[in-house]
Formats: structure tokens, sequence, C-alpha cells
């Protein structure tokens, strides 16, 4: 199994639903590392490292989100990997 950056995009009602946190803890649990910020367009945006396996689950449950989260499209694009990257961070728009 090999590692894996990727780009996403989250499109929808993503913003003022927790779903930064949630991308977080998510990314936390699954040993991911990376970023996720609010776009001033009303989207979400970030990077995710780490195992495929891992970084298809997070993939997966950004589609869907938190609880009040309507995502209506998730953008995902490949990215080169990060070296030295520790931790998963929320960043301020």
């Amino acid at each position: 199994m090999g590692t894996r950056r990727v780009y996403f995009l989250a499109h929808g009602r993503v913003q003022g639903v927790f779903y930064r946190k949630f991308t977080a803890n998510r990314a936390q649990e699954l040993n991911l590392t990376g970023w996720v910020r609010n776009r001033s367009d009303e989207k979400v945006e970030g990077e995710a490292q780490g195992d495929e396996t891992s970084v298809a689950q997070l993939i997966k449950d950004l589609k869907k989100g938190p609880t009040h989260a309507l995502v209506s499209k998730l953008d995902v694009e490949d990215r080169e990997l990060v070296d030295g990257e520790s931790g998963f961070q929320v960043r301020r728009g």
C-alpha cells in the first residue's frame, strides 16, 4: 500500500456546520497529515496525506460530512507528497 496526497474542495452547505472540525477529527483518527480551511466563496478546501486506504476513507467521509452539512460536490485531485509534514491543521481562511 502506497502513500497518497490529495487536494479536496467541498461545495454546498459546508461552512458554519463544523465541516473543518469534522475533517480534522476524521483525518487524525485515520493518521493523516495535512490541513483544511474555509474559503471566501463558502467552500472548504484542504489537503490530506497518508496511506491510500485511509485517504480513500477520508474522501468517502468528506462526501457526506457532519450531520448539518449538505455536500453537493467534492472535487479531489492528486498532489505531490509533502515530506516531513506532521499533524493535521485547521487553518484560518
